[in-house]
């Protein structure tokens, strides 16, 4: 694996935002993800959003835990505070740091299998604790690093990239941010950056926890089995004095289409994905009327995207527990031990 840093050079006639910045200035190392990986869109749509809401790079955390997902934040907005946690334990990191400075904005990035899977109980919590986040799901339903296994978001009847059929229900999980009191909840596609940059803006800005399901295709595990062009085929009928494996150029898989539309957007291995995007009279403040309209679309093999749910009126953890306003590596002396008074009080109160 190669980490190249981008030329910190800047061409004089960028643009800056409002606190200085050009969208350069937002960017990472440049990826070493596959050619065509809707993670790196996803990428480039953290990066418009927080240089359109004149974001301060310093002030951003940027957590994630082990994937293909959980290797981007590397490669966006580089000058922020940033940390890659254990597999599947990035929200409860990210809570402690929370806690500790709710001064920072925090960006929690997350794979289908980090979050559906292993990581499935930090999701809940975090989001049934209400913290402060975005909460992004780069979802392609398979175990990228380790060779395209199906993670617990892959749908039922879908191939592996052996041929093998995946038996299992799915776990939906902008269903269960739903169920779990999460206050602000979408659904977007890599390729749909007019979607998503306003959706990400609208997470990064919530006073709660912010959930988006991204579905990302992947570009290298998407191919049939039974293709004569798969690469397992080539490999089985091919007599070669080595095993190489190879991973083609694809093209990004891009879309637009107008709110209340349904469009059907073919992936790399020739499989369509439907899509609908909510129309312009779709009410998000109801929580049910979310989930019923989610499971009515499903059944009809489309997967809705926009802002599902939002509470205009929502709290965070930080409310919930009465912490204090100064984050604690600022506080002083006098401020952690107040004196044998102020222990009375607290006692007295518990009494």
């Amino acid at each position: 694996m190669t980490y190249i840093n981008k030329p910190i050079l800047h061409h004089p006639t960028l643009q800056k935002n409002k606190v200085g910045y050009t969208r350069r200035d937002y960017e990472g190392r440049i990826s070493t993800l596959c050619a065509g990986c809707g993670h790196d869109s996803i990428s480039a749509a953290i990066v418009q959003a927080c240089w359109e809401m004149d974001v301060e790079p310093h002030r951003v955390a940027k957590l994630s835990g082990i994937g293909c997902s959980s290797k981007t934040p590397d490669y966006f907005l580089g000058a922020s505070h940033g940390f890659n946690t254990v597999h599947g334990r990035m929200p409860s990191v990210l809570t402690g740091a929370n806690l500790a400075n709710r001064d920072l904005l925090y960006l929690g990035v997350s794979g289908d299998g980090d979050s559906a899977s292993i990581g499935l109980g930090q999701f809940a919590n975090a989001m049934r604790r209400n913290v402060r986040m975005a909460y992004i799901v780069e979802n392609n339903g398979v175990y990228g690093l380790t060779k395209g296994q199906f993670s617990a978001t892959a749908d039922r009847g879908s191939k592996s990239k052996k041929g093998v059929v995946n038996n299992d229900s799915p776990v939906d999980l902008v269903g269960l941010a739903l169920q779990l009191g999460a206050t602000y909840v979408a659904r977007s596609f890599s390729g749909d950056k007019e979607q998503l940059v306003p959706l990400i803006k609208g997470a990064i800005g919530h006073g709660g926890a912010a959930f988006i399901d991204v579905i990302s295709p992947c570009v290298t595990f998407n191919n049939h089995g039974g293709s004569t062009k798969s690469y397992d085929y080539v490999r089985q009928h091919n007599e070669a004095v080595s095993r190489i494996d190879f991973i083609p150029m694809h093209q990004e898989i891009t879309t637009e289409y107008a709110p209340g539309e349904a469009v059907e957007v073919q992936q790399h291995d020739g499989s369509y994905l439907r899509l609908r995007k909510l129309h312009q009279d779709y009410d998000p403040t109801n929580r049910y009327a979310a989930l019923s309209y989610i499971n009515e679309h499903q059944e009809r093999g489309e997967v809705v995207t926009g802002l599902l749910y939002l509470d205009p009126l929502a709290t965070d953890l930080h409310e919930a527990l009465n912490t204090c306003i100064e984050p604690l590596n600022s506080l002083k002396e006098s401020d952690l031990c107040p004196g044998e008074s102020a222990l009375q009080k607290i006692n007295a109160g518990l009494r």
